[in-house]
C-alpha cells in the first residue's frame, strides 16, 4: 500500500505500527488546539492519503484507550476507505463523554486496518438461501442465556 504524507511535520515513523504484529496503522491529529465538547463531532485531518490495492478496503477505528478513558469515538462507528479514494483520510471524532476532550497536535487518535473484501459485482439474487442450524435467529440467539 502506498502512503502519501500530506502534513509537513509528519514522517514515516509517525504512521508506522508501533509494535511488531500491530494490525493497524496509527493515525495522528494534524489539527492544532483541538477541543471537542460533549456530544460534538469534529472532522480531524490525518495528514495522509493512501492508495489501497483493488480488492482491499481500509477500515478506520478509534483507538480503544481514548474511547474507554475519554469517550472519544468515531461518529460513523467504523470509517470505510475504498480502494479508489485518494484524498486525505479525515477522522470524524465524536465526544461521547461528559467533559471537553483536548487533542494535541500529532496525538494518535485512530487506526487504519486494511483488509481484503468480497467482490460484490459477482453477487447473485436468489429466491432462497441455503439453510443453516442458526437460520434466522437474530440478536443474542447464539449465546447460552
Amino acid at each position: 500500500m502506498k502512503i502519501k504524507l500530506l502534513e509537513n511535520d509528519l514522517n514515516a515513523y509517525d504512521i508506522k505500527p508501533t509494535r511488531e504484529g500491530d494490525a493497524g496503522i496509527d493515525l495522528r491529529c494534524c489539527n492544532k488546539d483541538v477541543e471537542i465538547y460533549p456530544g460534538e463531532t469534529k472532522f480531524l485531518n490525518s495528514g495522509i492519503a493512501v492508495a489501497i490495492p483493488e480488492g482491499w478496503v481500509g477500515q478506520l477505528y478509534p483507538r480503544s484507550g481514548l474511547g474507554v478513558k475519554k469517550g472519544l469515538t468515531l461518529a460513523n462507528t467504523v470509517g470505510i476507505i475504498d480502494a479508489n479514494y485518494r484524498g486525505e483520510i479525515l477522522i470524524a471524532a465524536k465526544n461521547t463523554g461528559g467533559a471537553v476532550i483536548e487533542i494535541d497536535y500529532l496525538d494518535r487518535i485512530a487506526q487504519l486496518v486494511v483488509l481484503p473484501h468480497l467482490n460484490y459485482s459477482h453477487s447473485e439474487i436468489v429466491d432462497e438461501l441455503d439453510s443453516t442450524e442458526r437460520g434466522d435467529k437474530g440478536f443474542g440467539s447464539s449465546g447460552d442465556s
